[in-house]
């Protein structure tokens, strides 16, 4: 396993990161162990989570993924070999029970919200807090079109108060480190630059989503990660699913994320066949599995710090897992940025 250093913290992490989203809703408790288990035996030691996990979210299944993983950190007592990261909601209209829906992302919100994760995940402190998605209006979850008429020009004030109420937390000891999700260019900037400031904690890494679908990342943050050392944490690197071809042609399997979760996926675009079928050409043409080709190519990146993989099952996690000791020839990597060229980003 390759280990990589977390921004400029101290924390060296594996390339592979355990996600663990469907813990609580499509695996029991017992399936997450065991997920957990193996992951560690083959040495991943970060672990990423959430408090609104697990996914499709719903009332009854919040907390339920950190309930999960802190049951198995007090059984196994295995809490020092983990890389703990968790996020903070985002704001939640549609969602009541996080917090009432509350917007604001101020102290009472940060406060509550650690200390709801900290009992659920039965530990002291989590390694890395993040901002699950801003407080601000932005192109997010397959968002197209900037809402430019929600600008109030107080978000720049708005990631100075959040940032200073995980501050506080970061002196209480209760987090070591934070970093952001779901992030523009202009708001990590904003908050770097409140960091130098304000001596406050500084972004240690930036959670988006990034795969042969939706390269979008390298346009504008991937020069932030790479000059500022706060690297990319990437997560759906298999297009939630879509890049196995699971989906093409309309099919949804039965237990599926397409199949359970009523909203539309964001991979759910007009080229998306199109897309997925060529990818499986190079890969065919190359003697690679599909979904380790496209693990093994987020792995690669040098603005990358970890990928964060999930599976339902075992045989889907101990492949994605085993992509970390696929290396991509030049040829590969040509066939994959021809592919590029002609289908640019089809589900960002």
């Amino acid at each position: 396993m390759e280990y990589r250093k977390l921004g400029r913290t101290d924390l060296k992490v594996s390339v592979i990161c355990l996600g663990t989203m469907t813990w609580g809703q499509q695996n029991t408790l017992e399936e997450g162990a065991a997920q957990m288990d193996y992951a560690v035996g083959e040495g991943v030691n970060f672990f990423d989570t959430a408090e609104m996990y697990a996914v499709p979210p719903t009332e009854k299944s919040y907390g339920k993924t950190e309930e999960i993983i802190g049951a198995w950190f007090k059984k196994s007592g295995r809490r020092n070999d983990v890389i703990l990261a968790t996020k903070l909601a985002g704001p939640a209209p549609g969602m009541p029970w996080v917090r009432g829906g509350k917007v604001a992302l101020d102290k009472s919100a940060v406060d509550e919200a650690v200390e709801k994760s900290l009992k659920r995940l039965q530990t002291d402190y989590i390694d890395l807090y993040q901002i699950h998605w801003p407080q601000r209006p932005v192109n997010s979850f397959g968002k197209l079109g900037y809402d430019q008429e929600n600008v109030t020009g107080r978000e720049s004030d708005e990631i100075l108060e959040t940032l200073t109420a995980l501050g506080a937390q970061v002196k209480a000891g209760k987090i070591r480190h934070i970093g952001l999700s779901n992030e523009t260019p202009w708001g990590v900037m904003t908050w770097l630059k409140h960091h130098a400031a304000n001596d406050l904690p500084r972004v240690a890494s930036i959670q988006n989503p990034y795969n042969f679908l939706n390269r979008s990342f390298e346009v504008g943050l991937a020069e932030i990660a790479l000059q500022e050392q706060v690297g990319l944490l990437a997560y759906a690197p298999l297009g939630a699913g879509t890049l196995s071809g699971k989906y093409l042609d309309g099919q949804v399997p039965k237990g599926s994320r397409w199949d359970i979760d009523a909203r539309v996926s964001r991979y759910k675009r007009p080229k998306l066949d199109e897309a997925v079928r060529a990818y499986h050409a190079v890969a065919a043409k190359h003697n690679l599995s599909p979904t380790q080709m496209a693990i093994a190519f987020c792995n690669r990146q040098p603005f990358l710090t970890s990928t964060i993989i999930g599976a339902t099952s075992m045989e889907q996690l101990k492949s994605n897992i085993a992509a970390k000791d696929i290396a991509l020839n030049d040829d590969v990597v040509a066939d994959i940025n021809a592919v590029h060229a002609v289908i640019s980003n089809p589900c960002p």
